[in-house]
């Protein structure tokens, strides 16, 4: 009996690390990157107010489907799909009372390709290398509070806004390393250098109540396009199924 199971798990491992791609096999996936989680209390004094609490959240991730098709035993190209929501939400307080509250919210979508070569065509541990091209669309919107003043010179400013035509690109380098953990299935760990350009509309709208009675007095509207570019670090995860083309 143990002669059997021993034979069956060399077996097993045989078939594990001897895992050879060649044209026409898939490769069906999704990864995640840039997931992050922020909480943060901090005090500040400042000389003309005194003595300020503020909380901070923030939360974002990217999530990338993704199928591709073996052109060779070692390089696959593919299309991608690009969903990445944020989410941040700070409040201020001093003596107790919060005087001012902001939150961020946006989501961006977008579509692209990739190419993965290979440097190893079988063996359960393969390294590769990775570049991608996204672009897609994005929007934002933002909202919140400010009691300044005191007394009958005390006043409310509540302020919100949202973007329009709002557009992105992305594109990305990365070296990582599949480790398969079945015949068809690859653990993916990987980091990189990730490029990224953004361009927004913004439609921005400020009302202040004088005197806090629940009556506006004053509406401002302002519309702002900022286009800007990024440069950052990628660190992530993903899960592959390698489905077998036709022999």
């Amino acid at each position: 009996m143990r002669k059997l199971l021993l034979v069956g798990v060399l077996g097993l491992s045989s078939i594990v690390c001897d895992a050879q791609f060649k044209r026409g096999d898939r490769m069906v996936g999704a990864s995640v990157g840039n997931i992050f989680f922020n909480a943060a209390n901090a005090t500040q004094t400042v000389e003309s107010v005194g003595s300020l609490d503020y909380t901070t959240r923030q939360f974002g991730l990217s999530i990338n489907p993704s199928i591709g098709w073996f052109i060779s035993e070692k390089t696959v190209v593919g299309a991608s799909l690009n969903i990445n929501p944020t989410s941040s939400k700070t409040t201020y307080e001093s003596g107790g009372s919060s005087f001012q509250e902001d939150q961020d919210n946006s989501f961006a979508i977008g579509f692209g390709g990739f190419a993965r070569n290979y440097f190893a065509g079988s063996g359960s541990f393969m390294p590769f290398a990775q570049l991608g091209l996204n672009a897609g669309i994005n929007t934002r919107k933002t909202e919140g509070y400010f009691y300044g003043g005191s007394g009958p010179t005390g006043y409310k400013e509540v302020y919100d806004g949202k973007s329009t035509g709002g557009f992105f690109f992305n594109s990305t380098l990365n070296l990582g390393m599949t480790k398969l953990i079945g015949e068809t299935t690859g653990l993916d760990i990987f980091a990189g250098y990730n490029f990224s350009h953004n361009k927004n509309t913004f439609n921005y709208v400020r009302l202040r109540d004088e005197g806090n009675n629940g009556s506006i007095e004053s509406r401002a509207e302002s519309k702002t396009t900022t286009s800007f570019s990024n440069h950052g670090f990628v660190l992530g995860v993903g899960l592959q199924v390698f489905l077998r083309g036709k022999k």
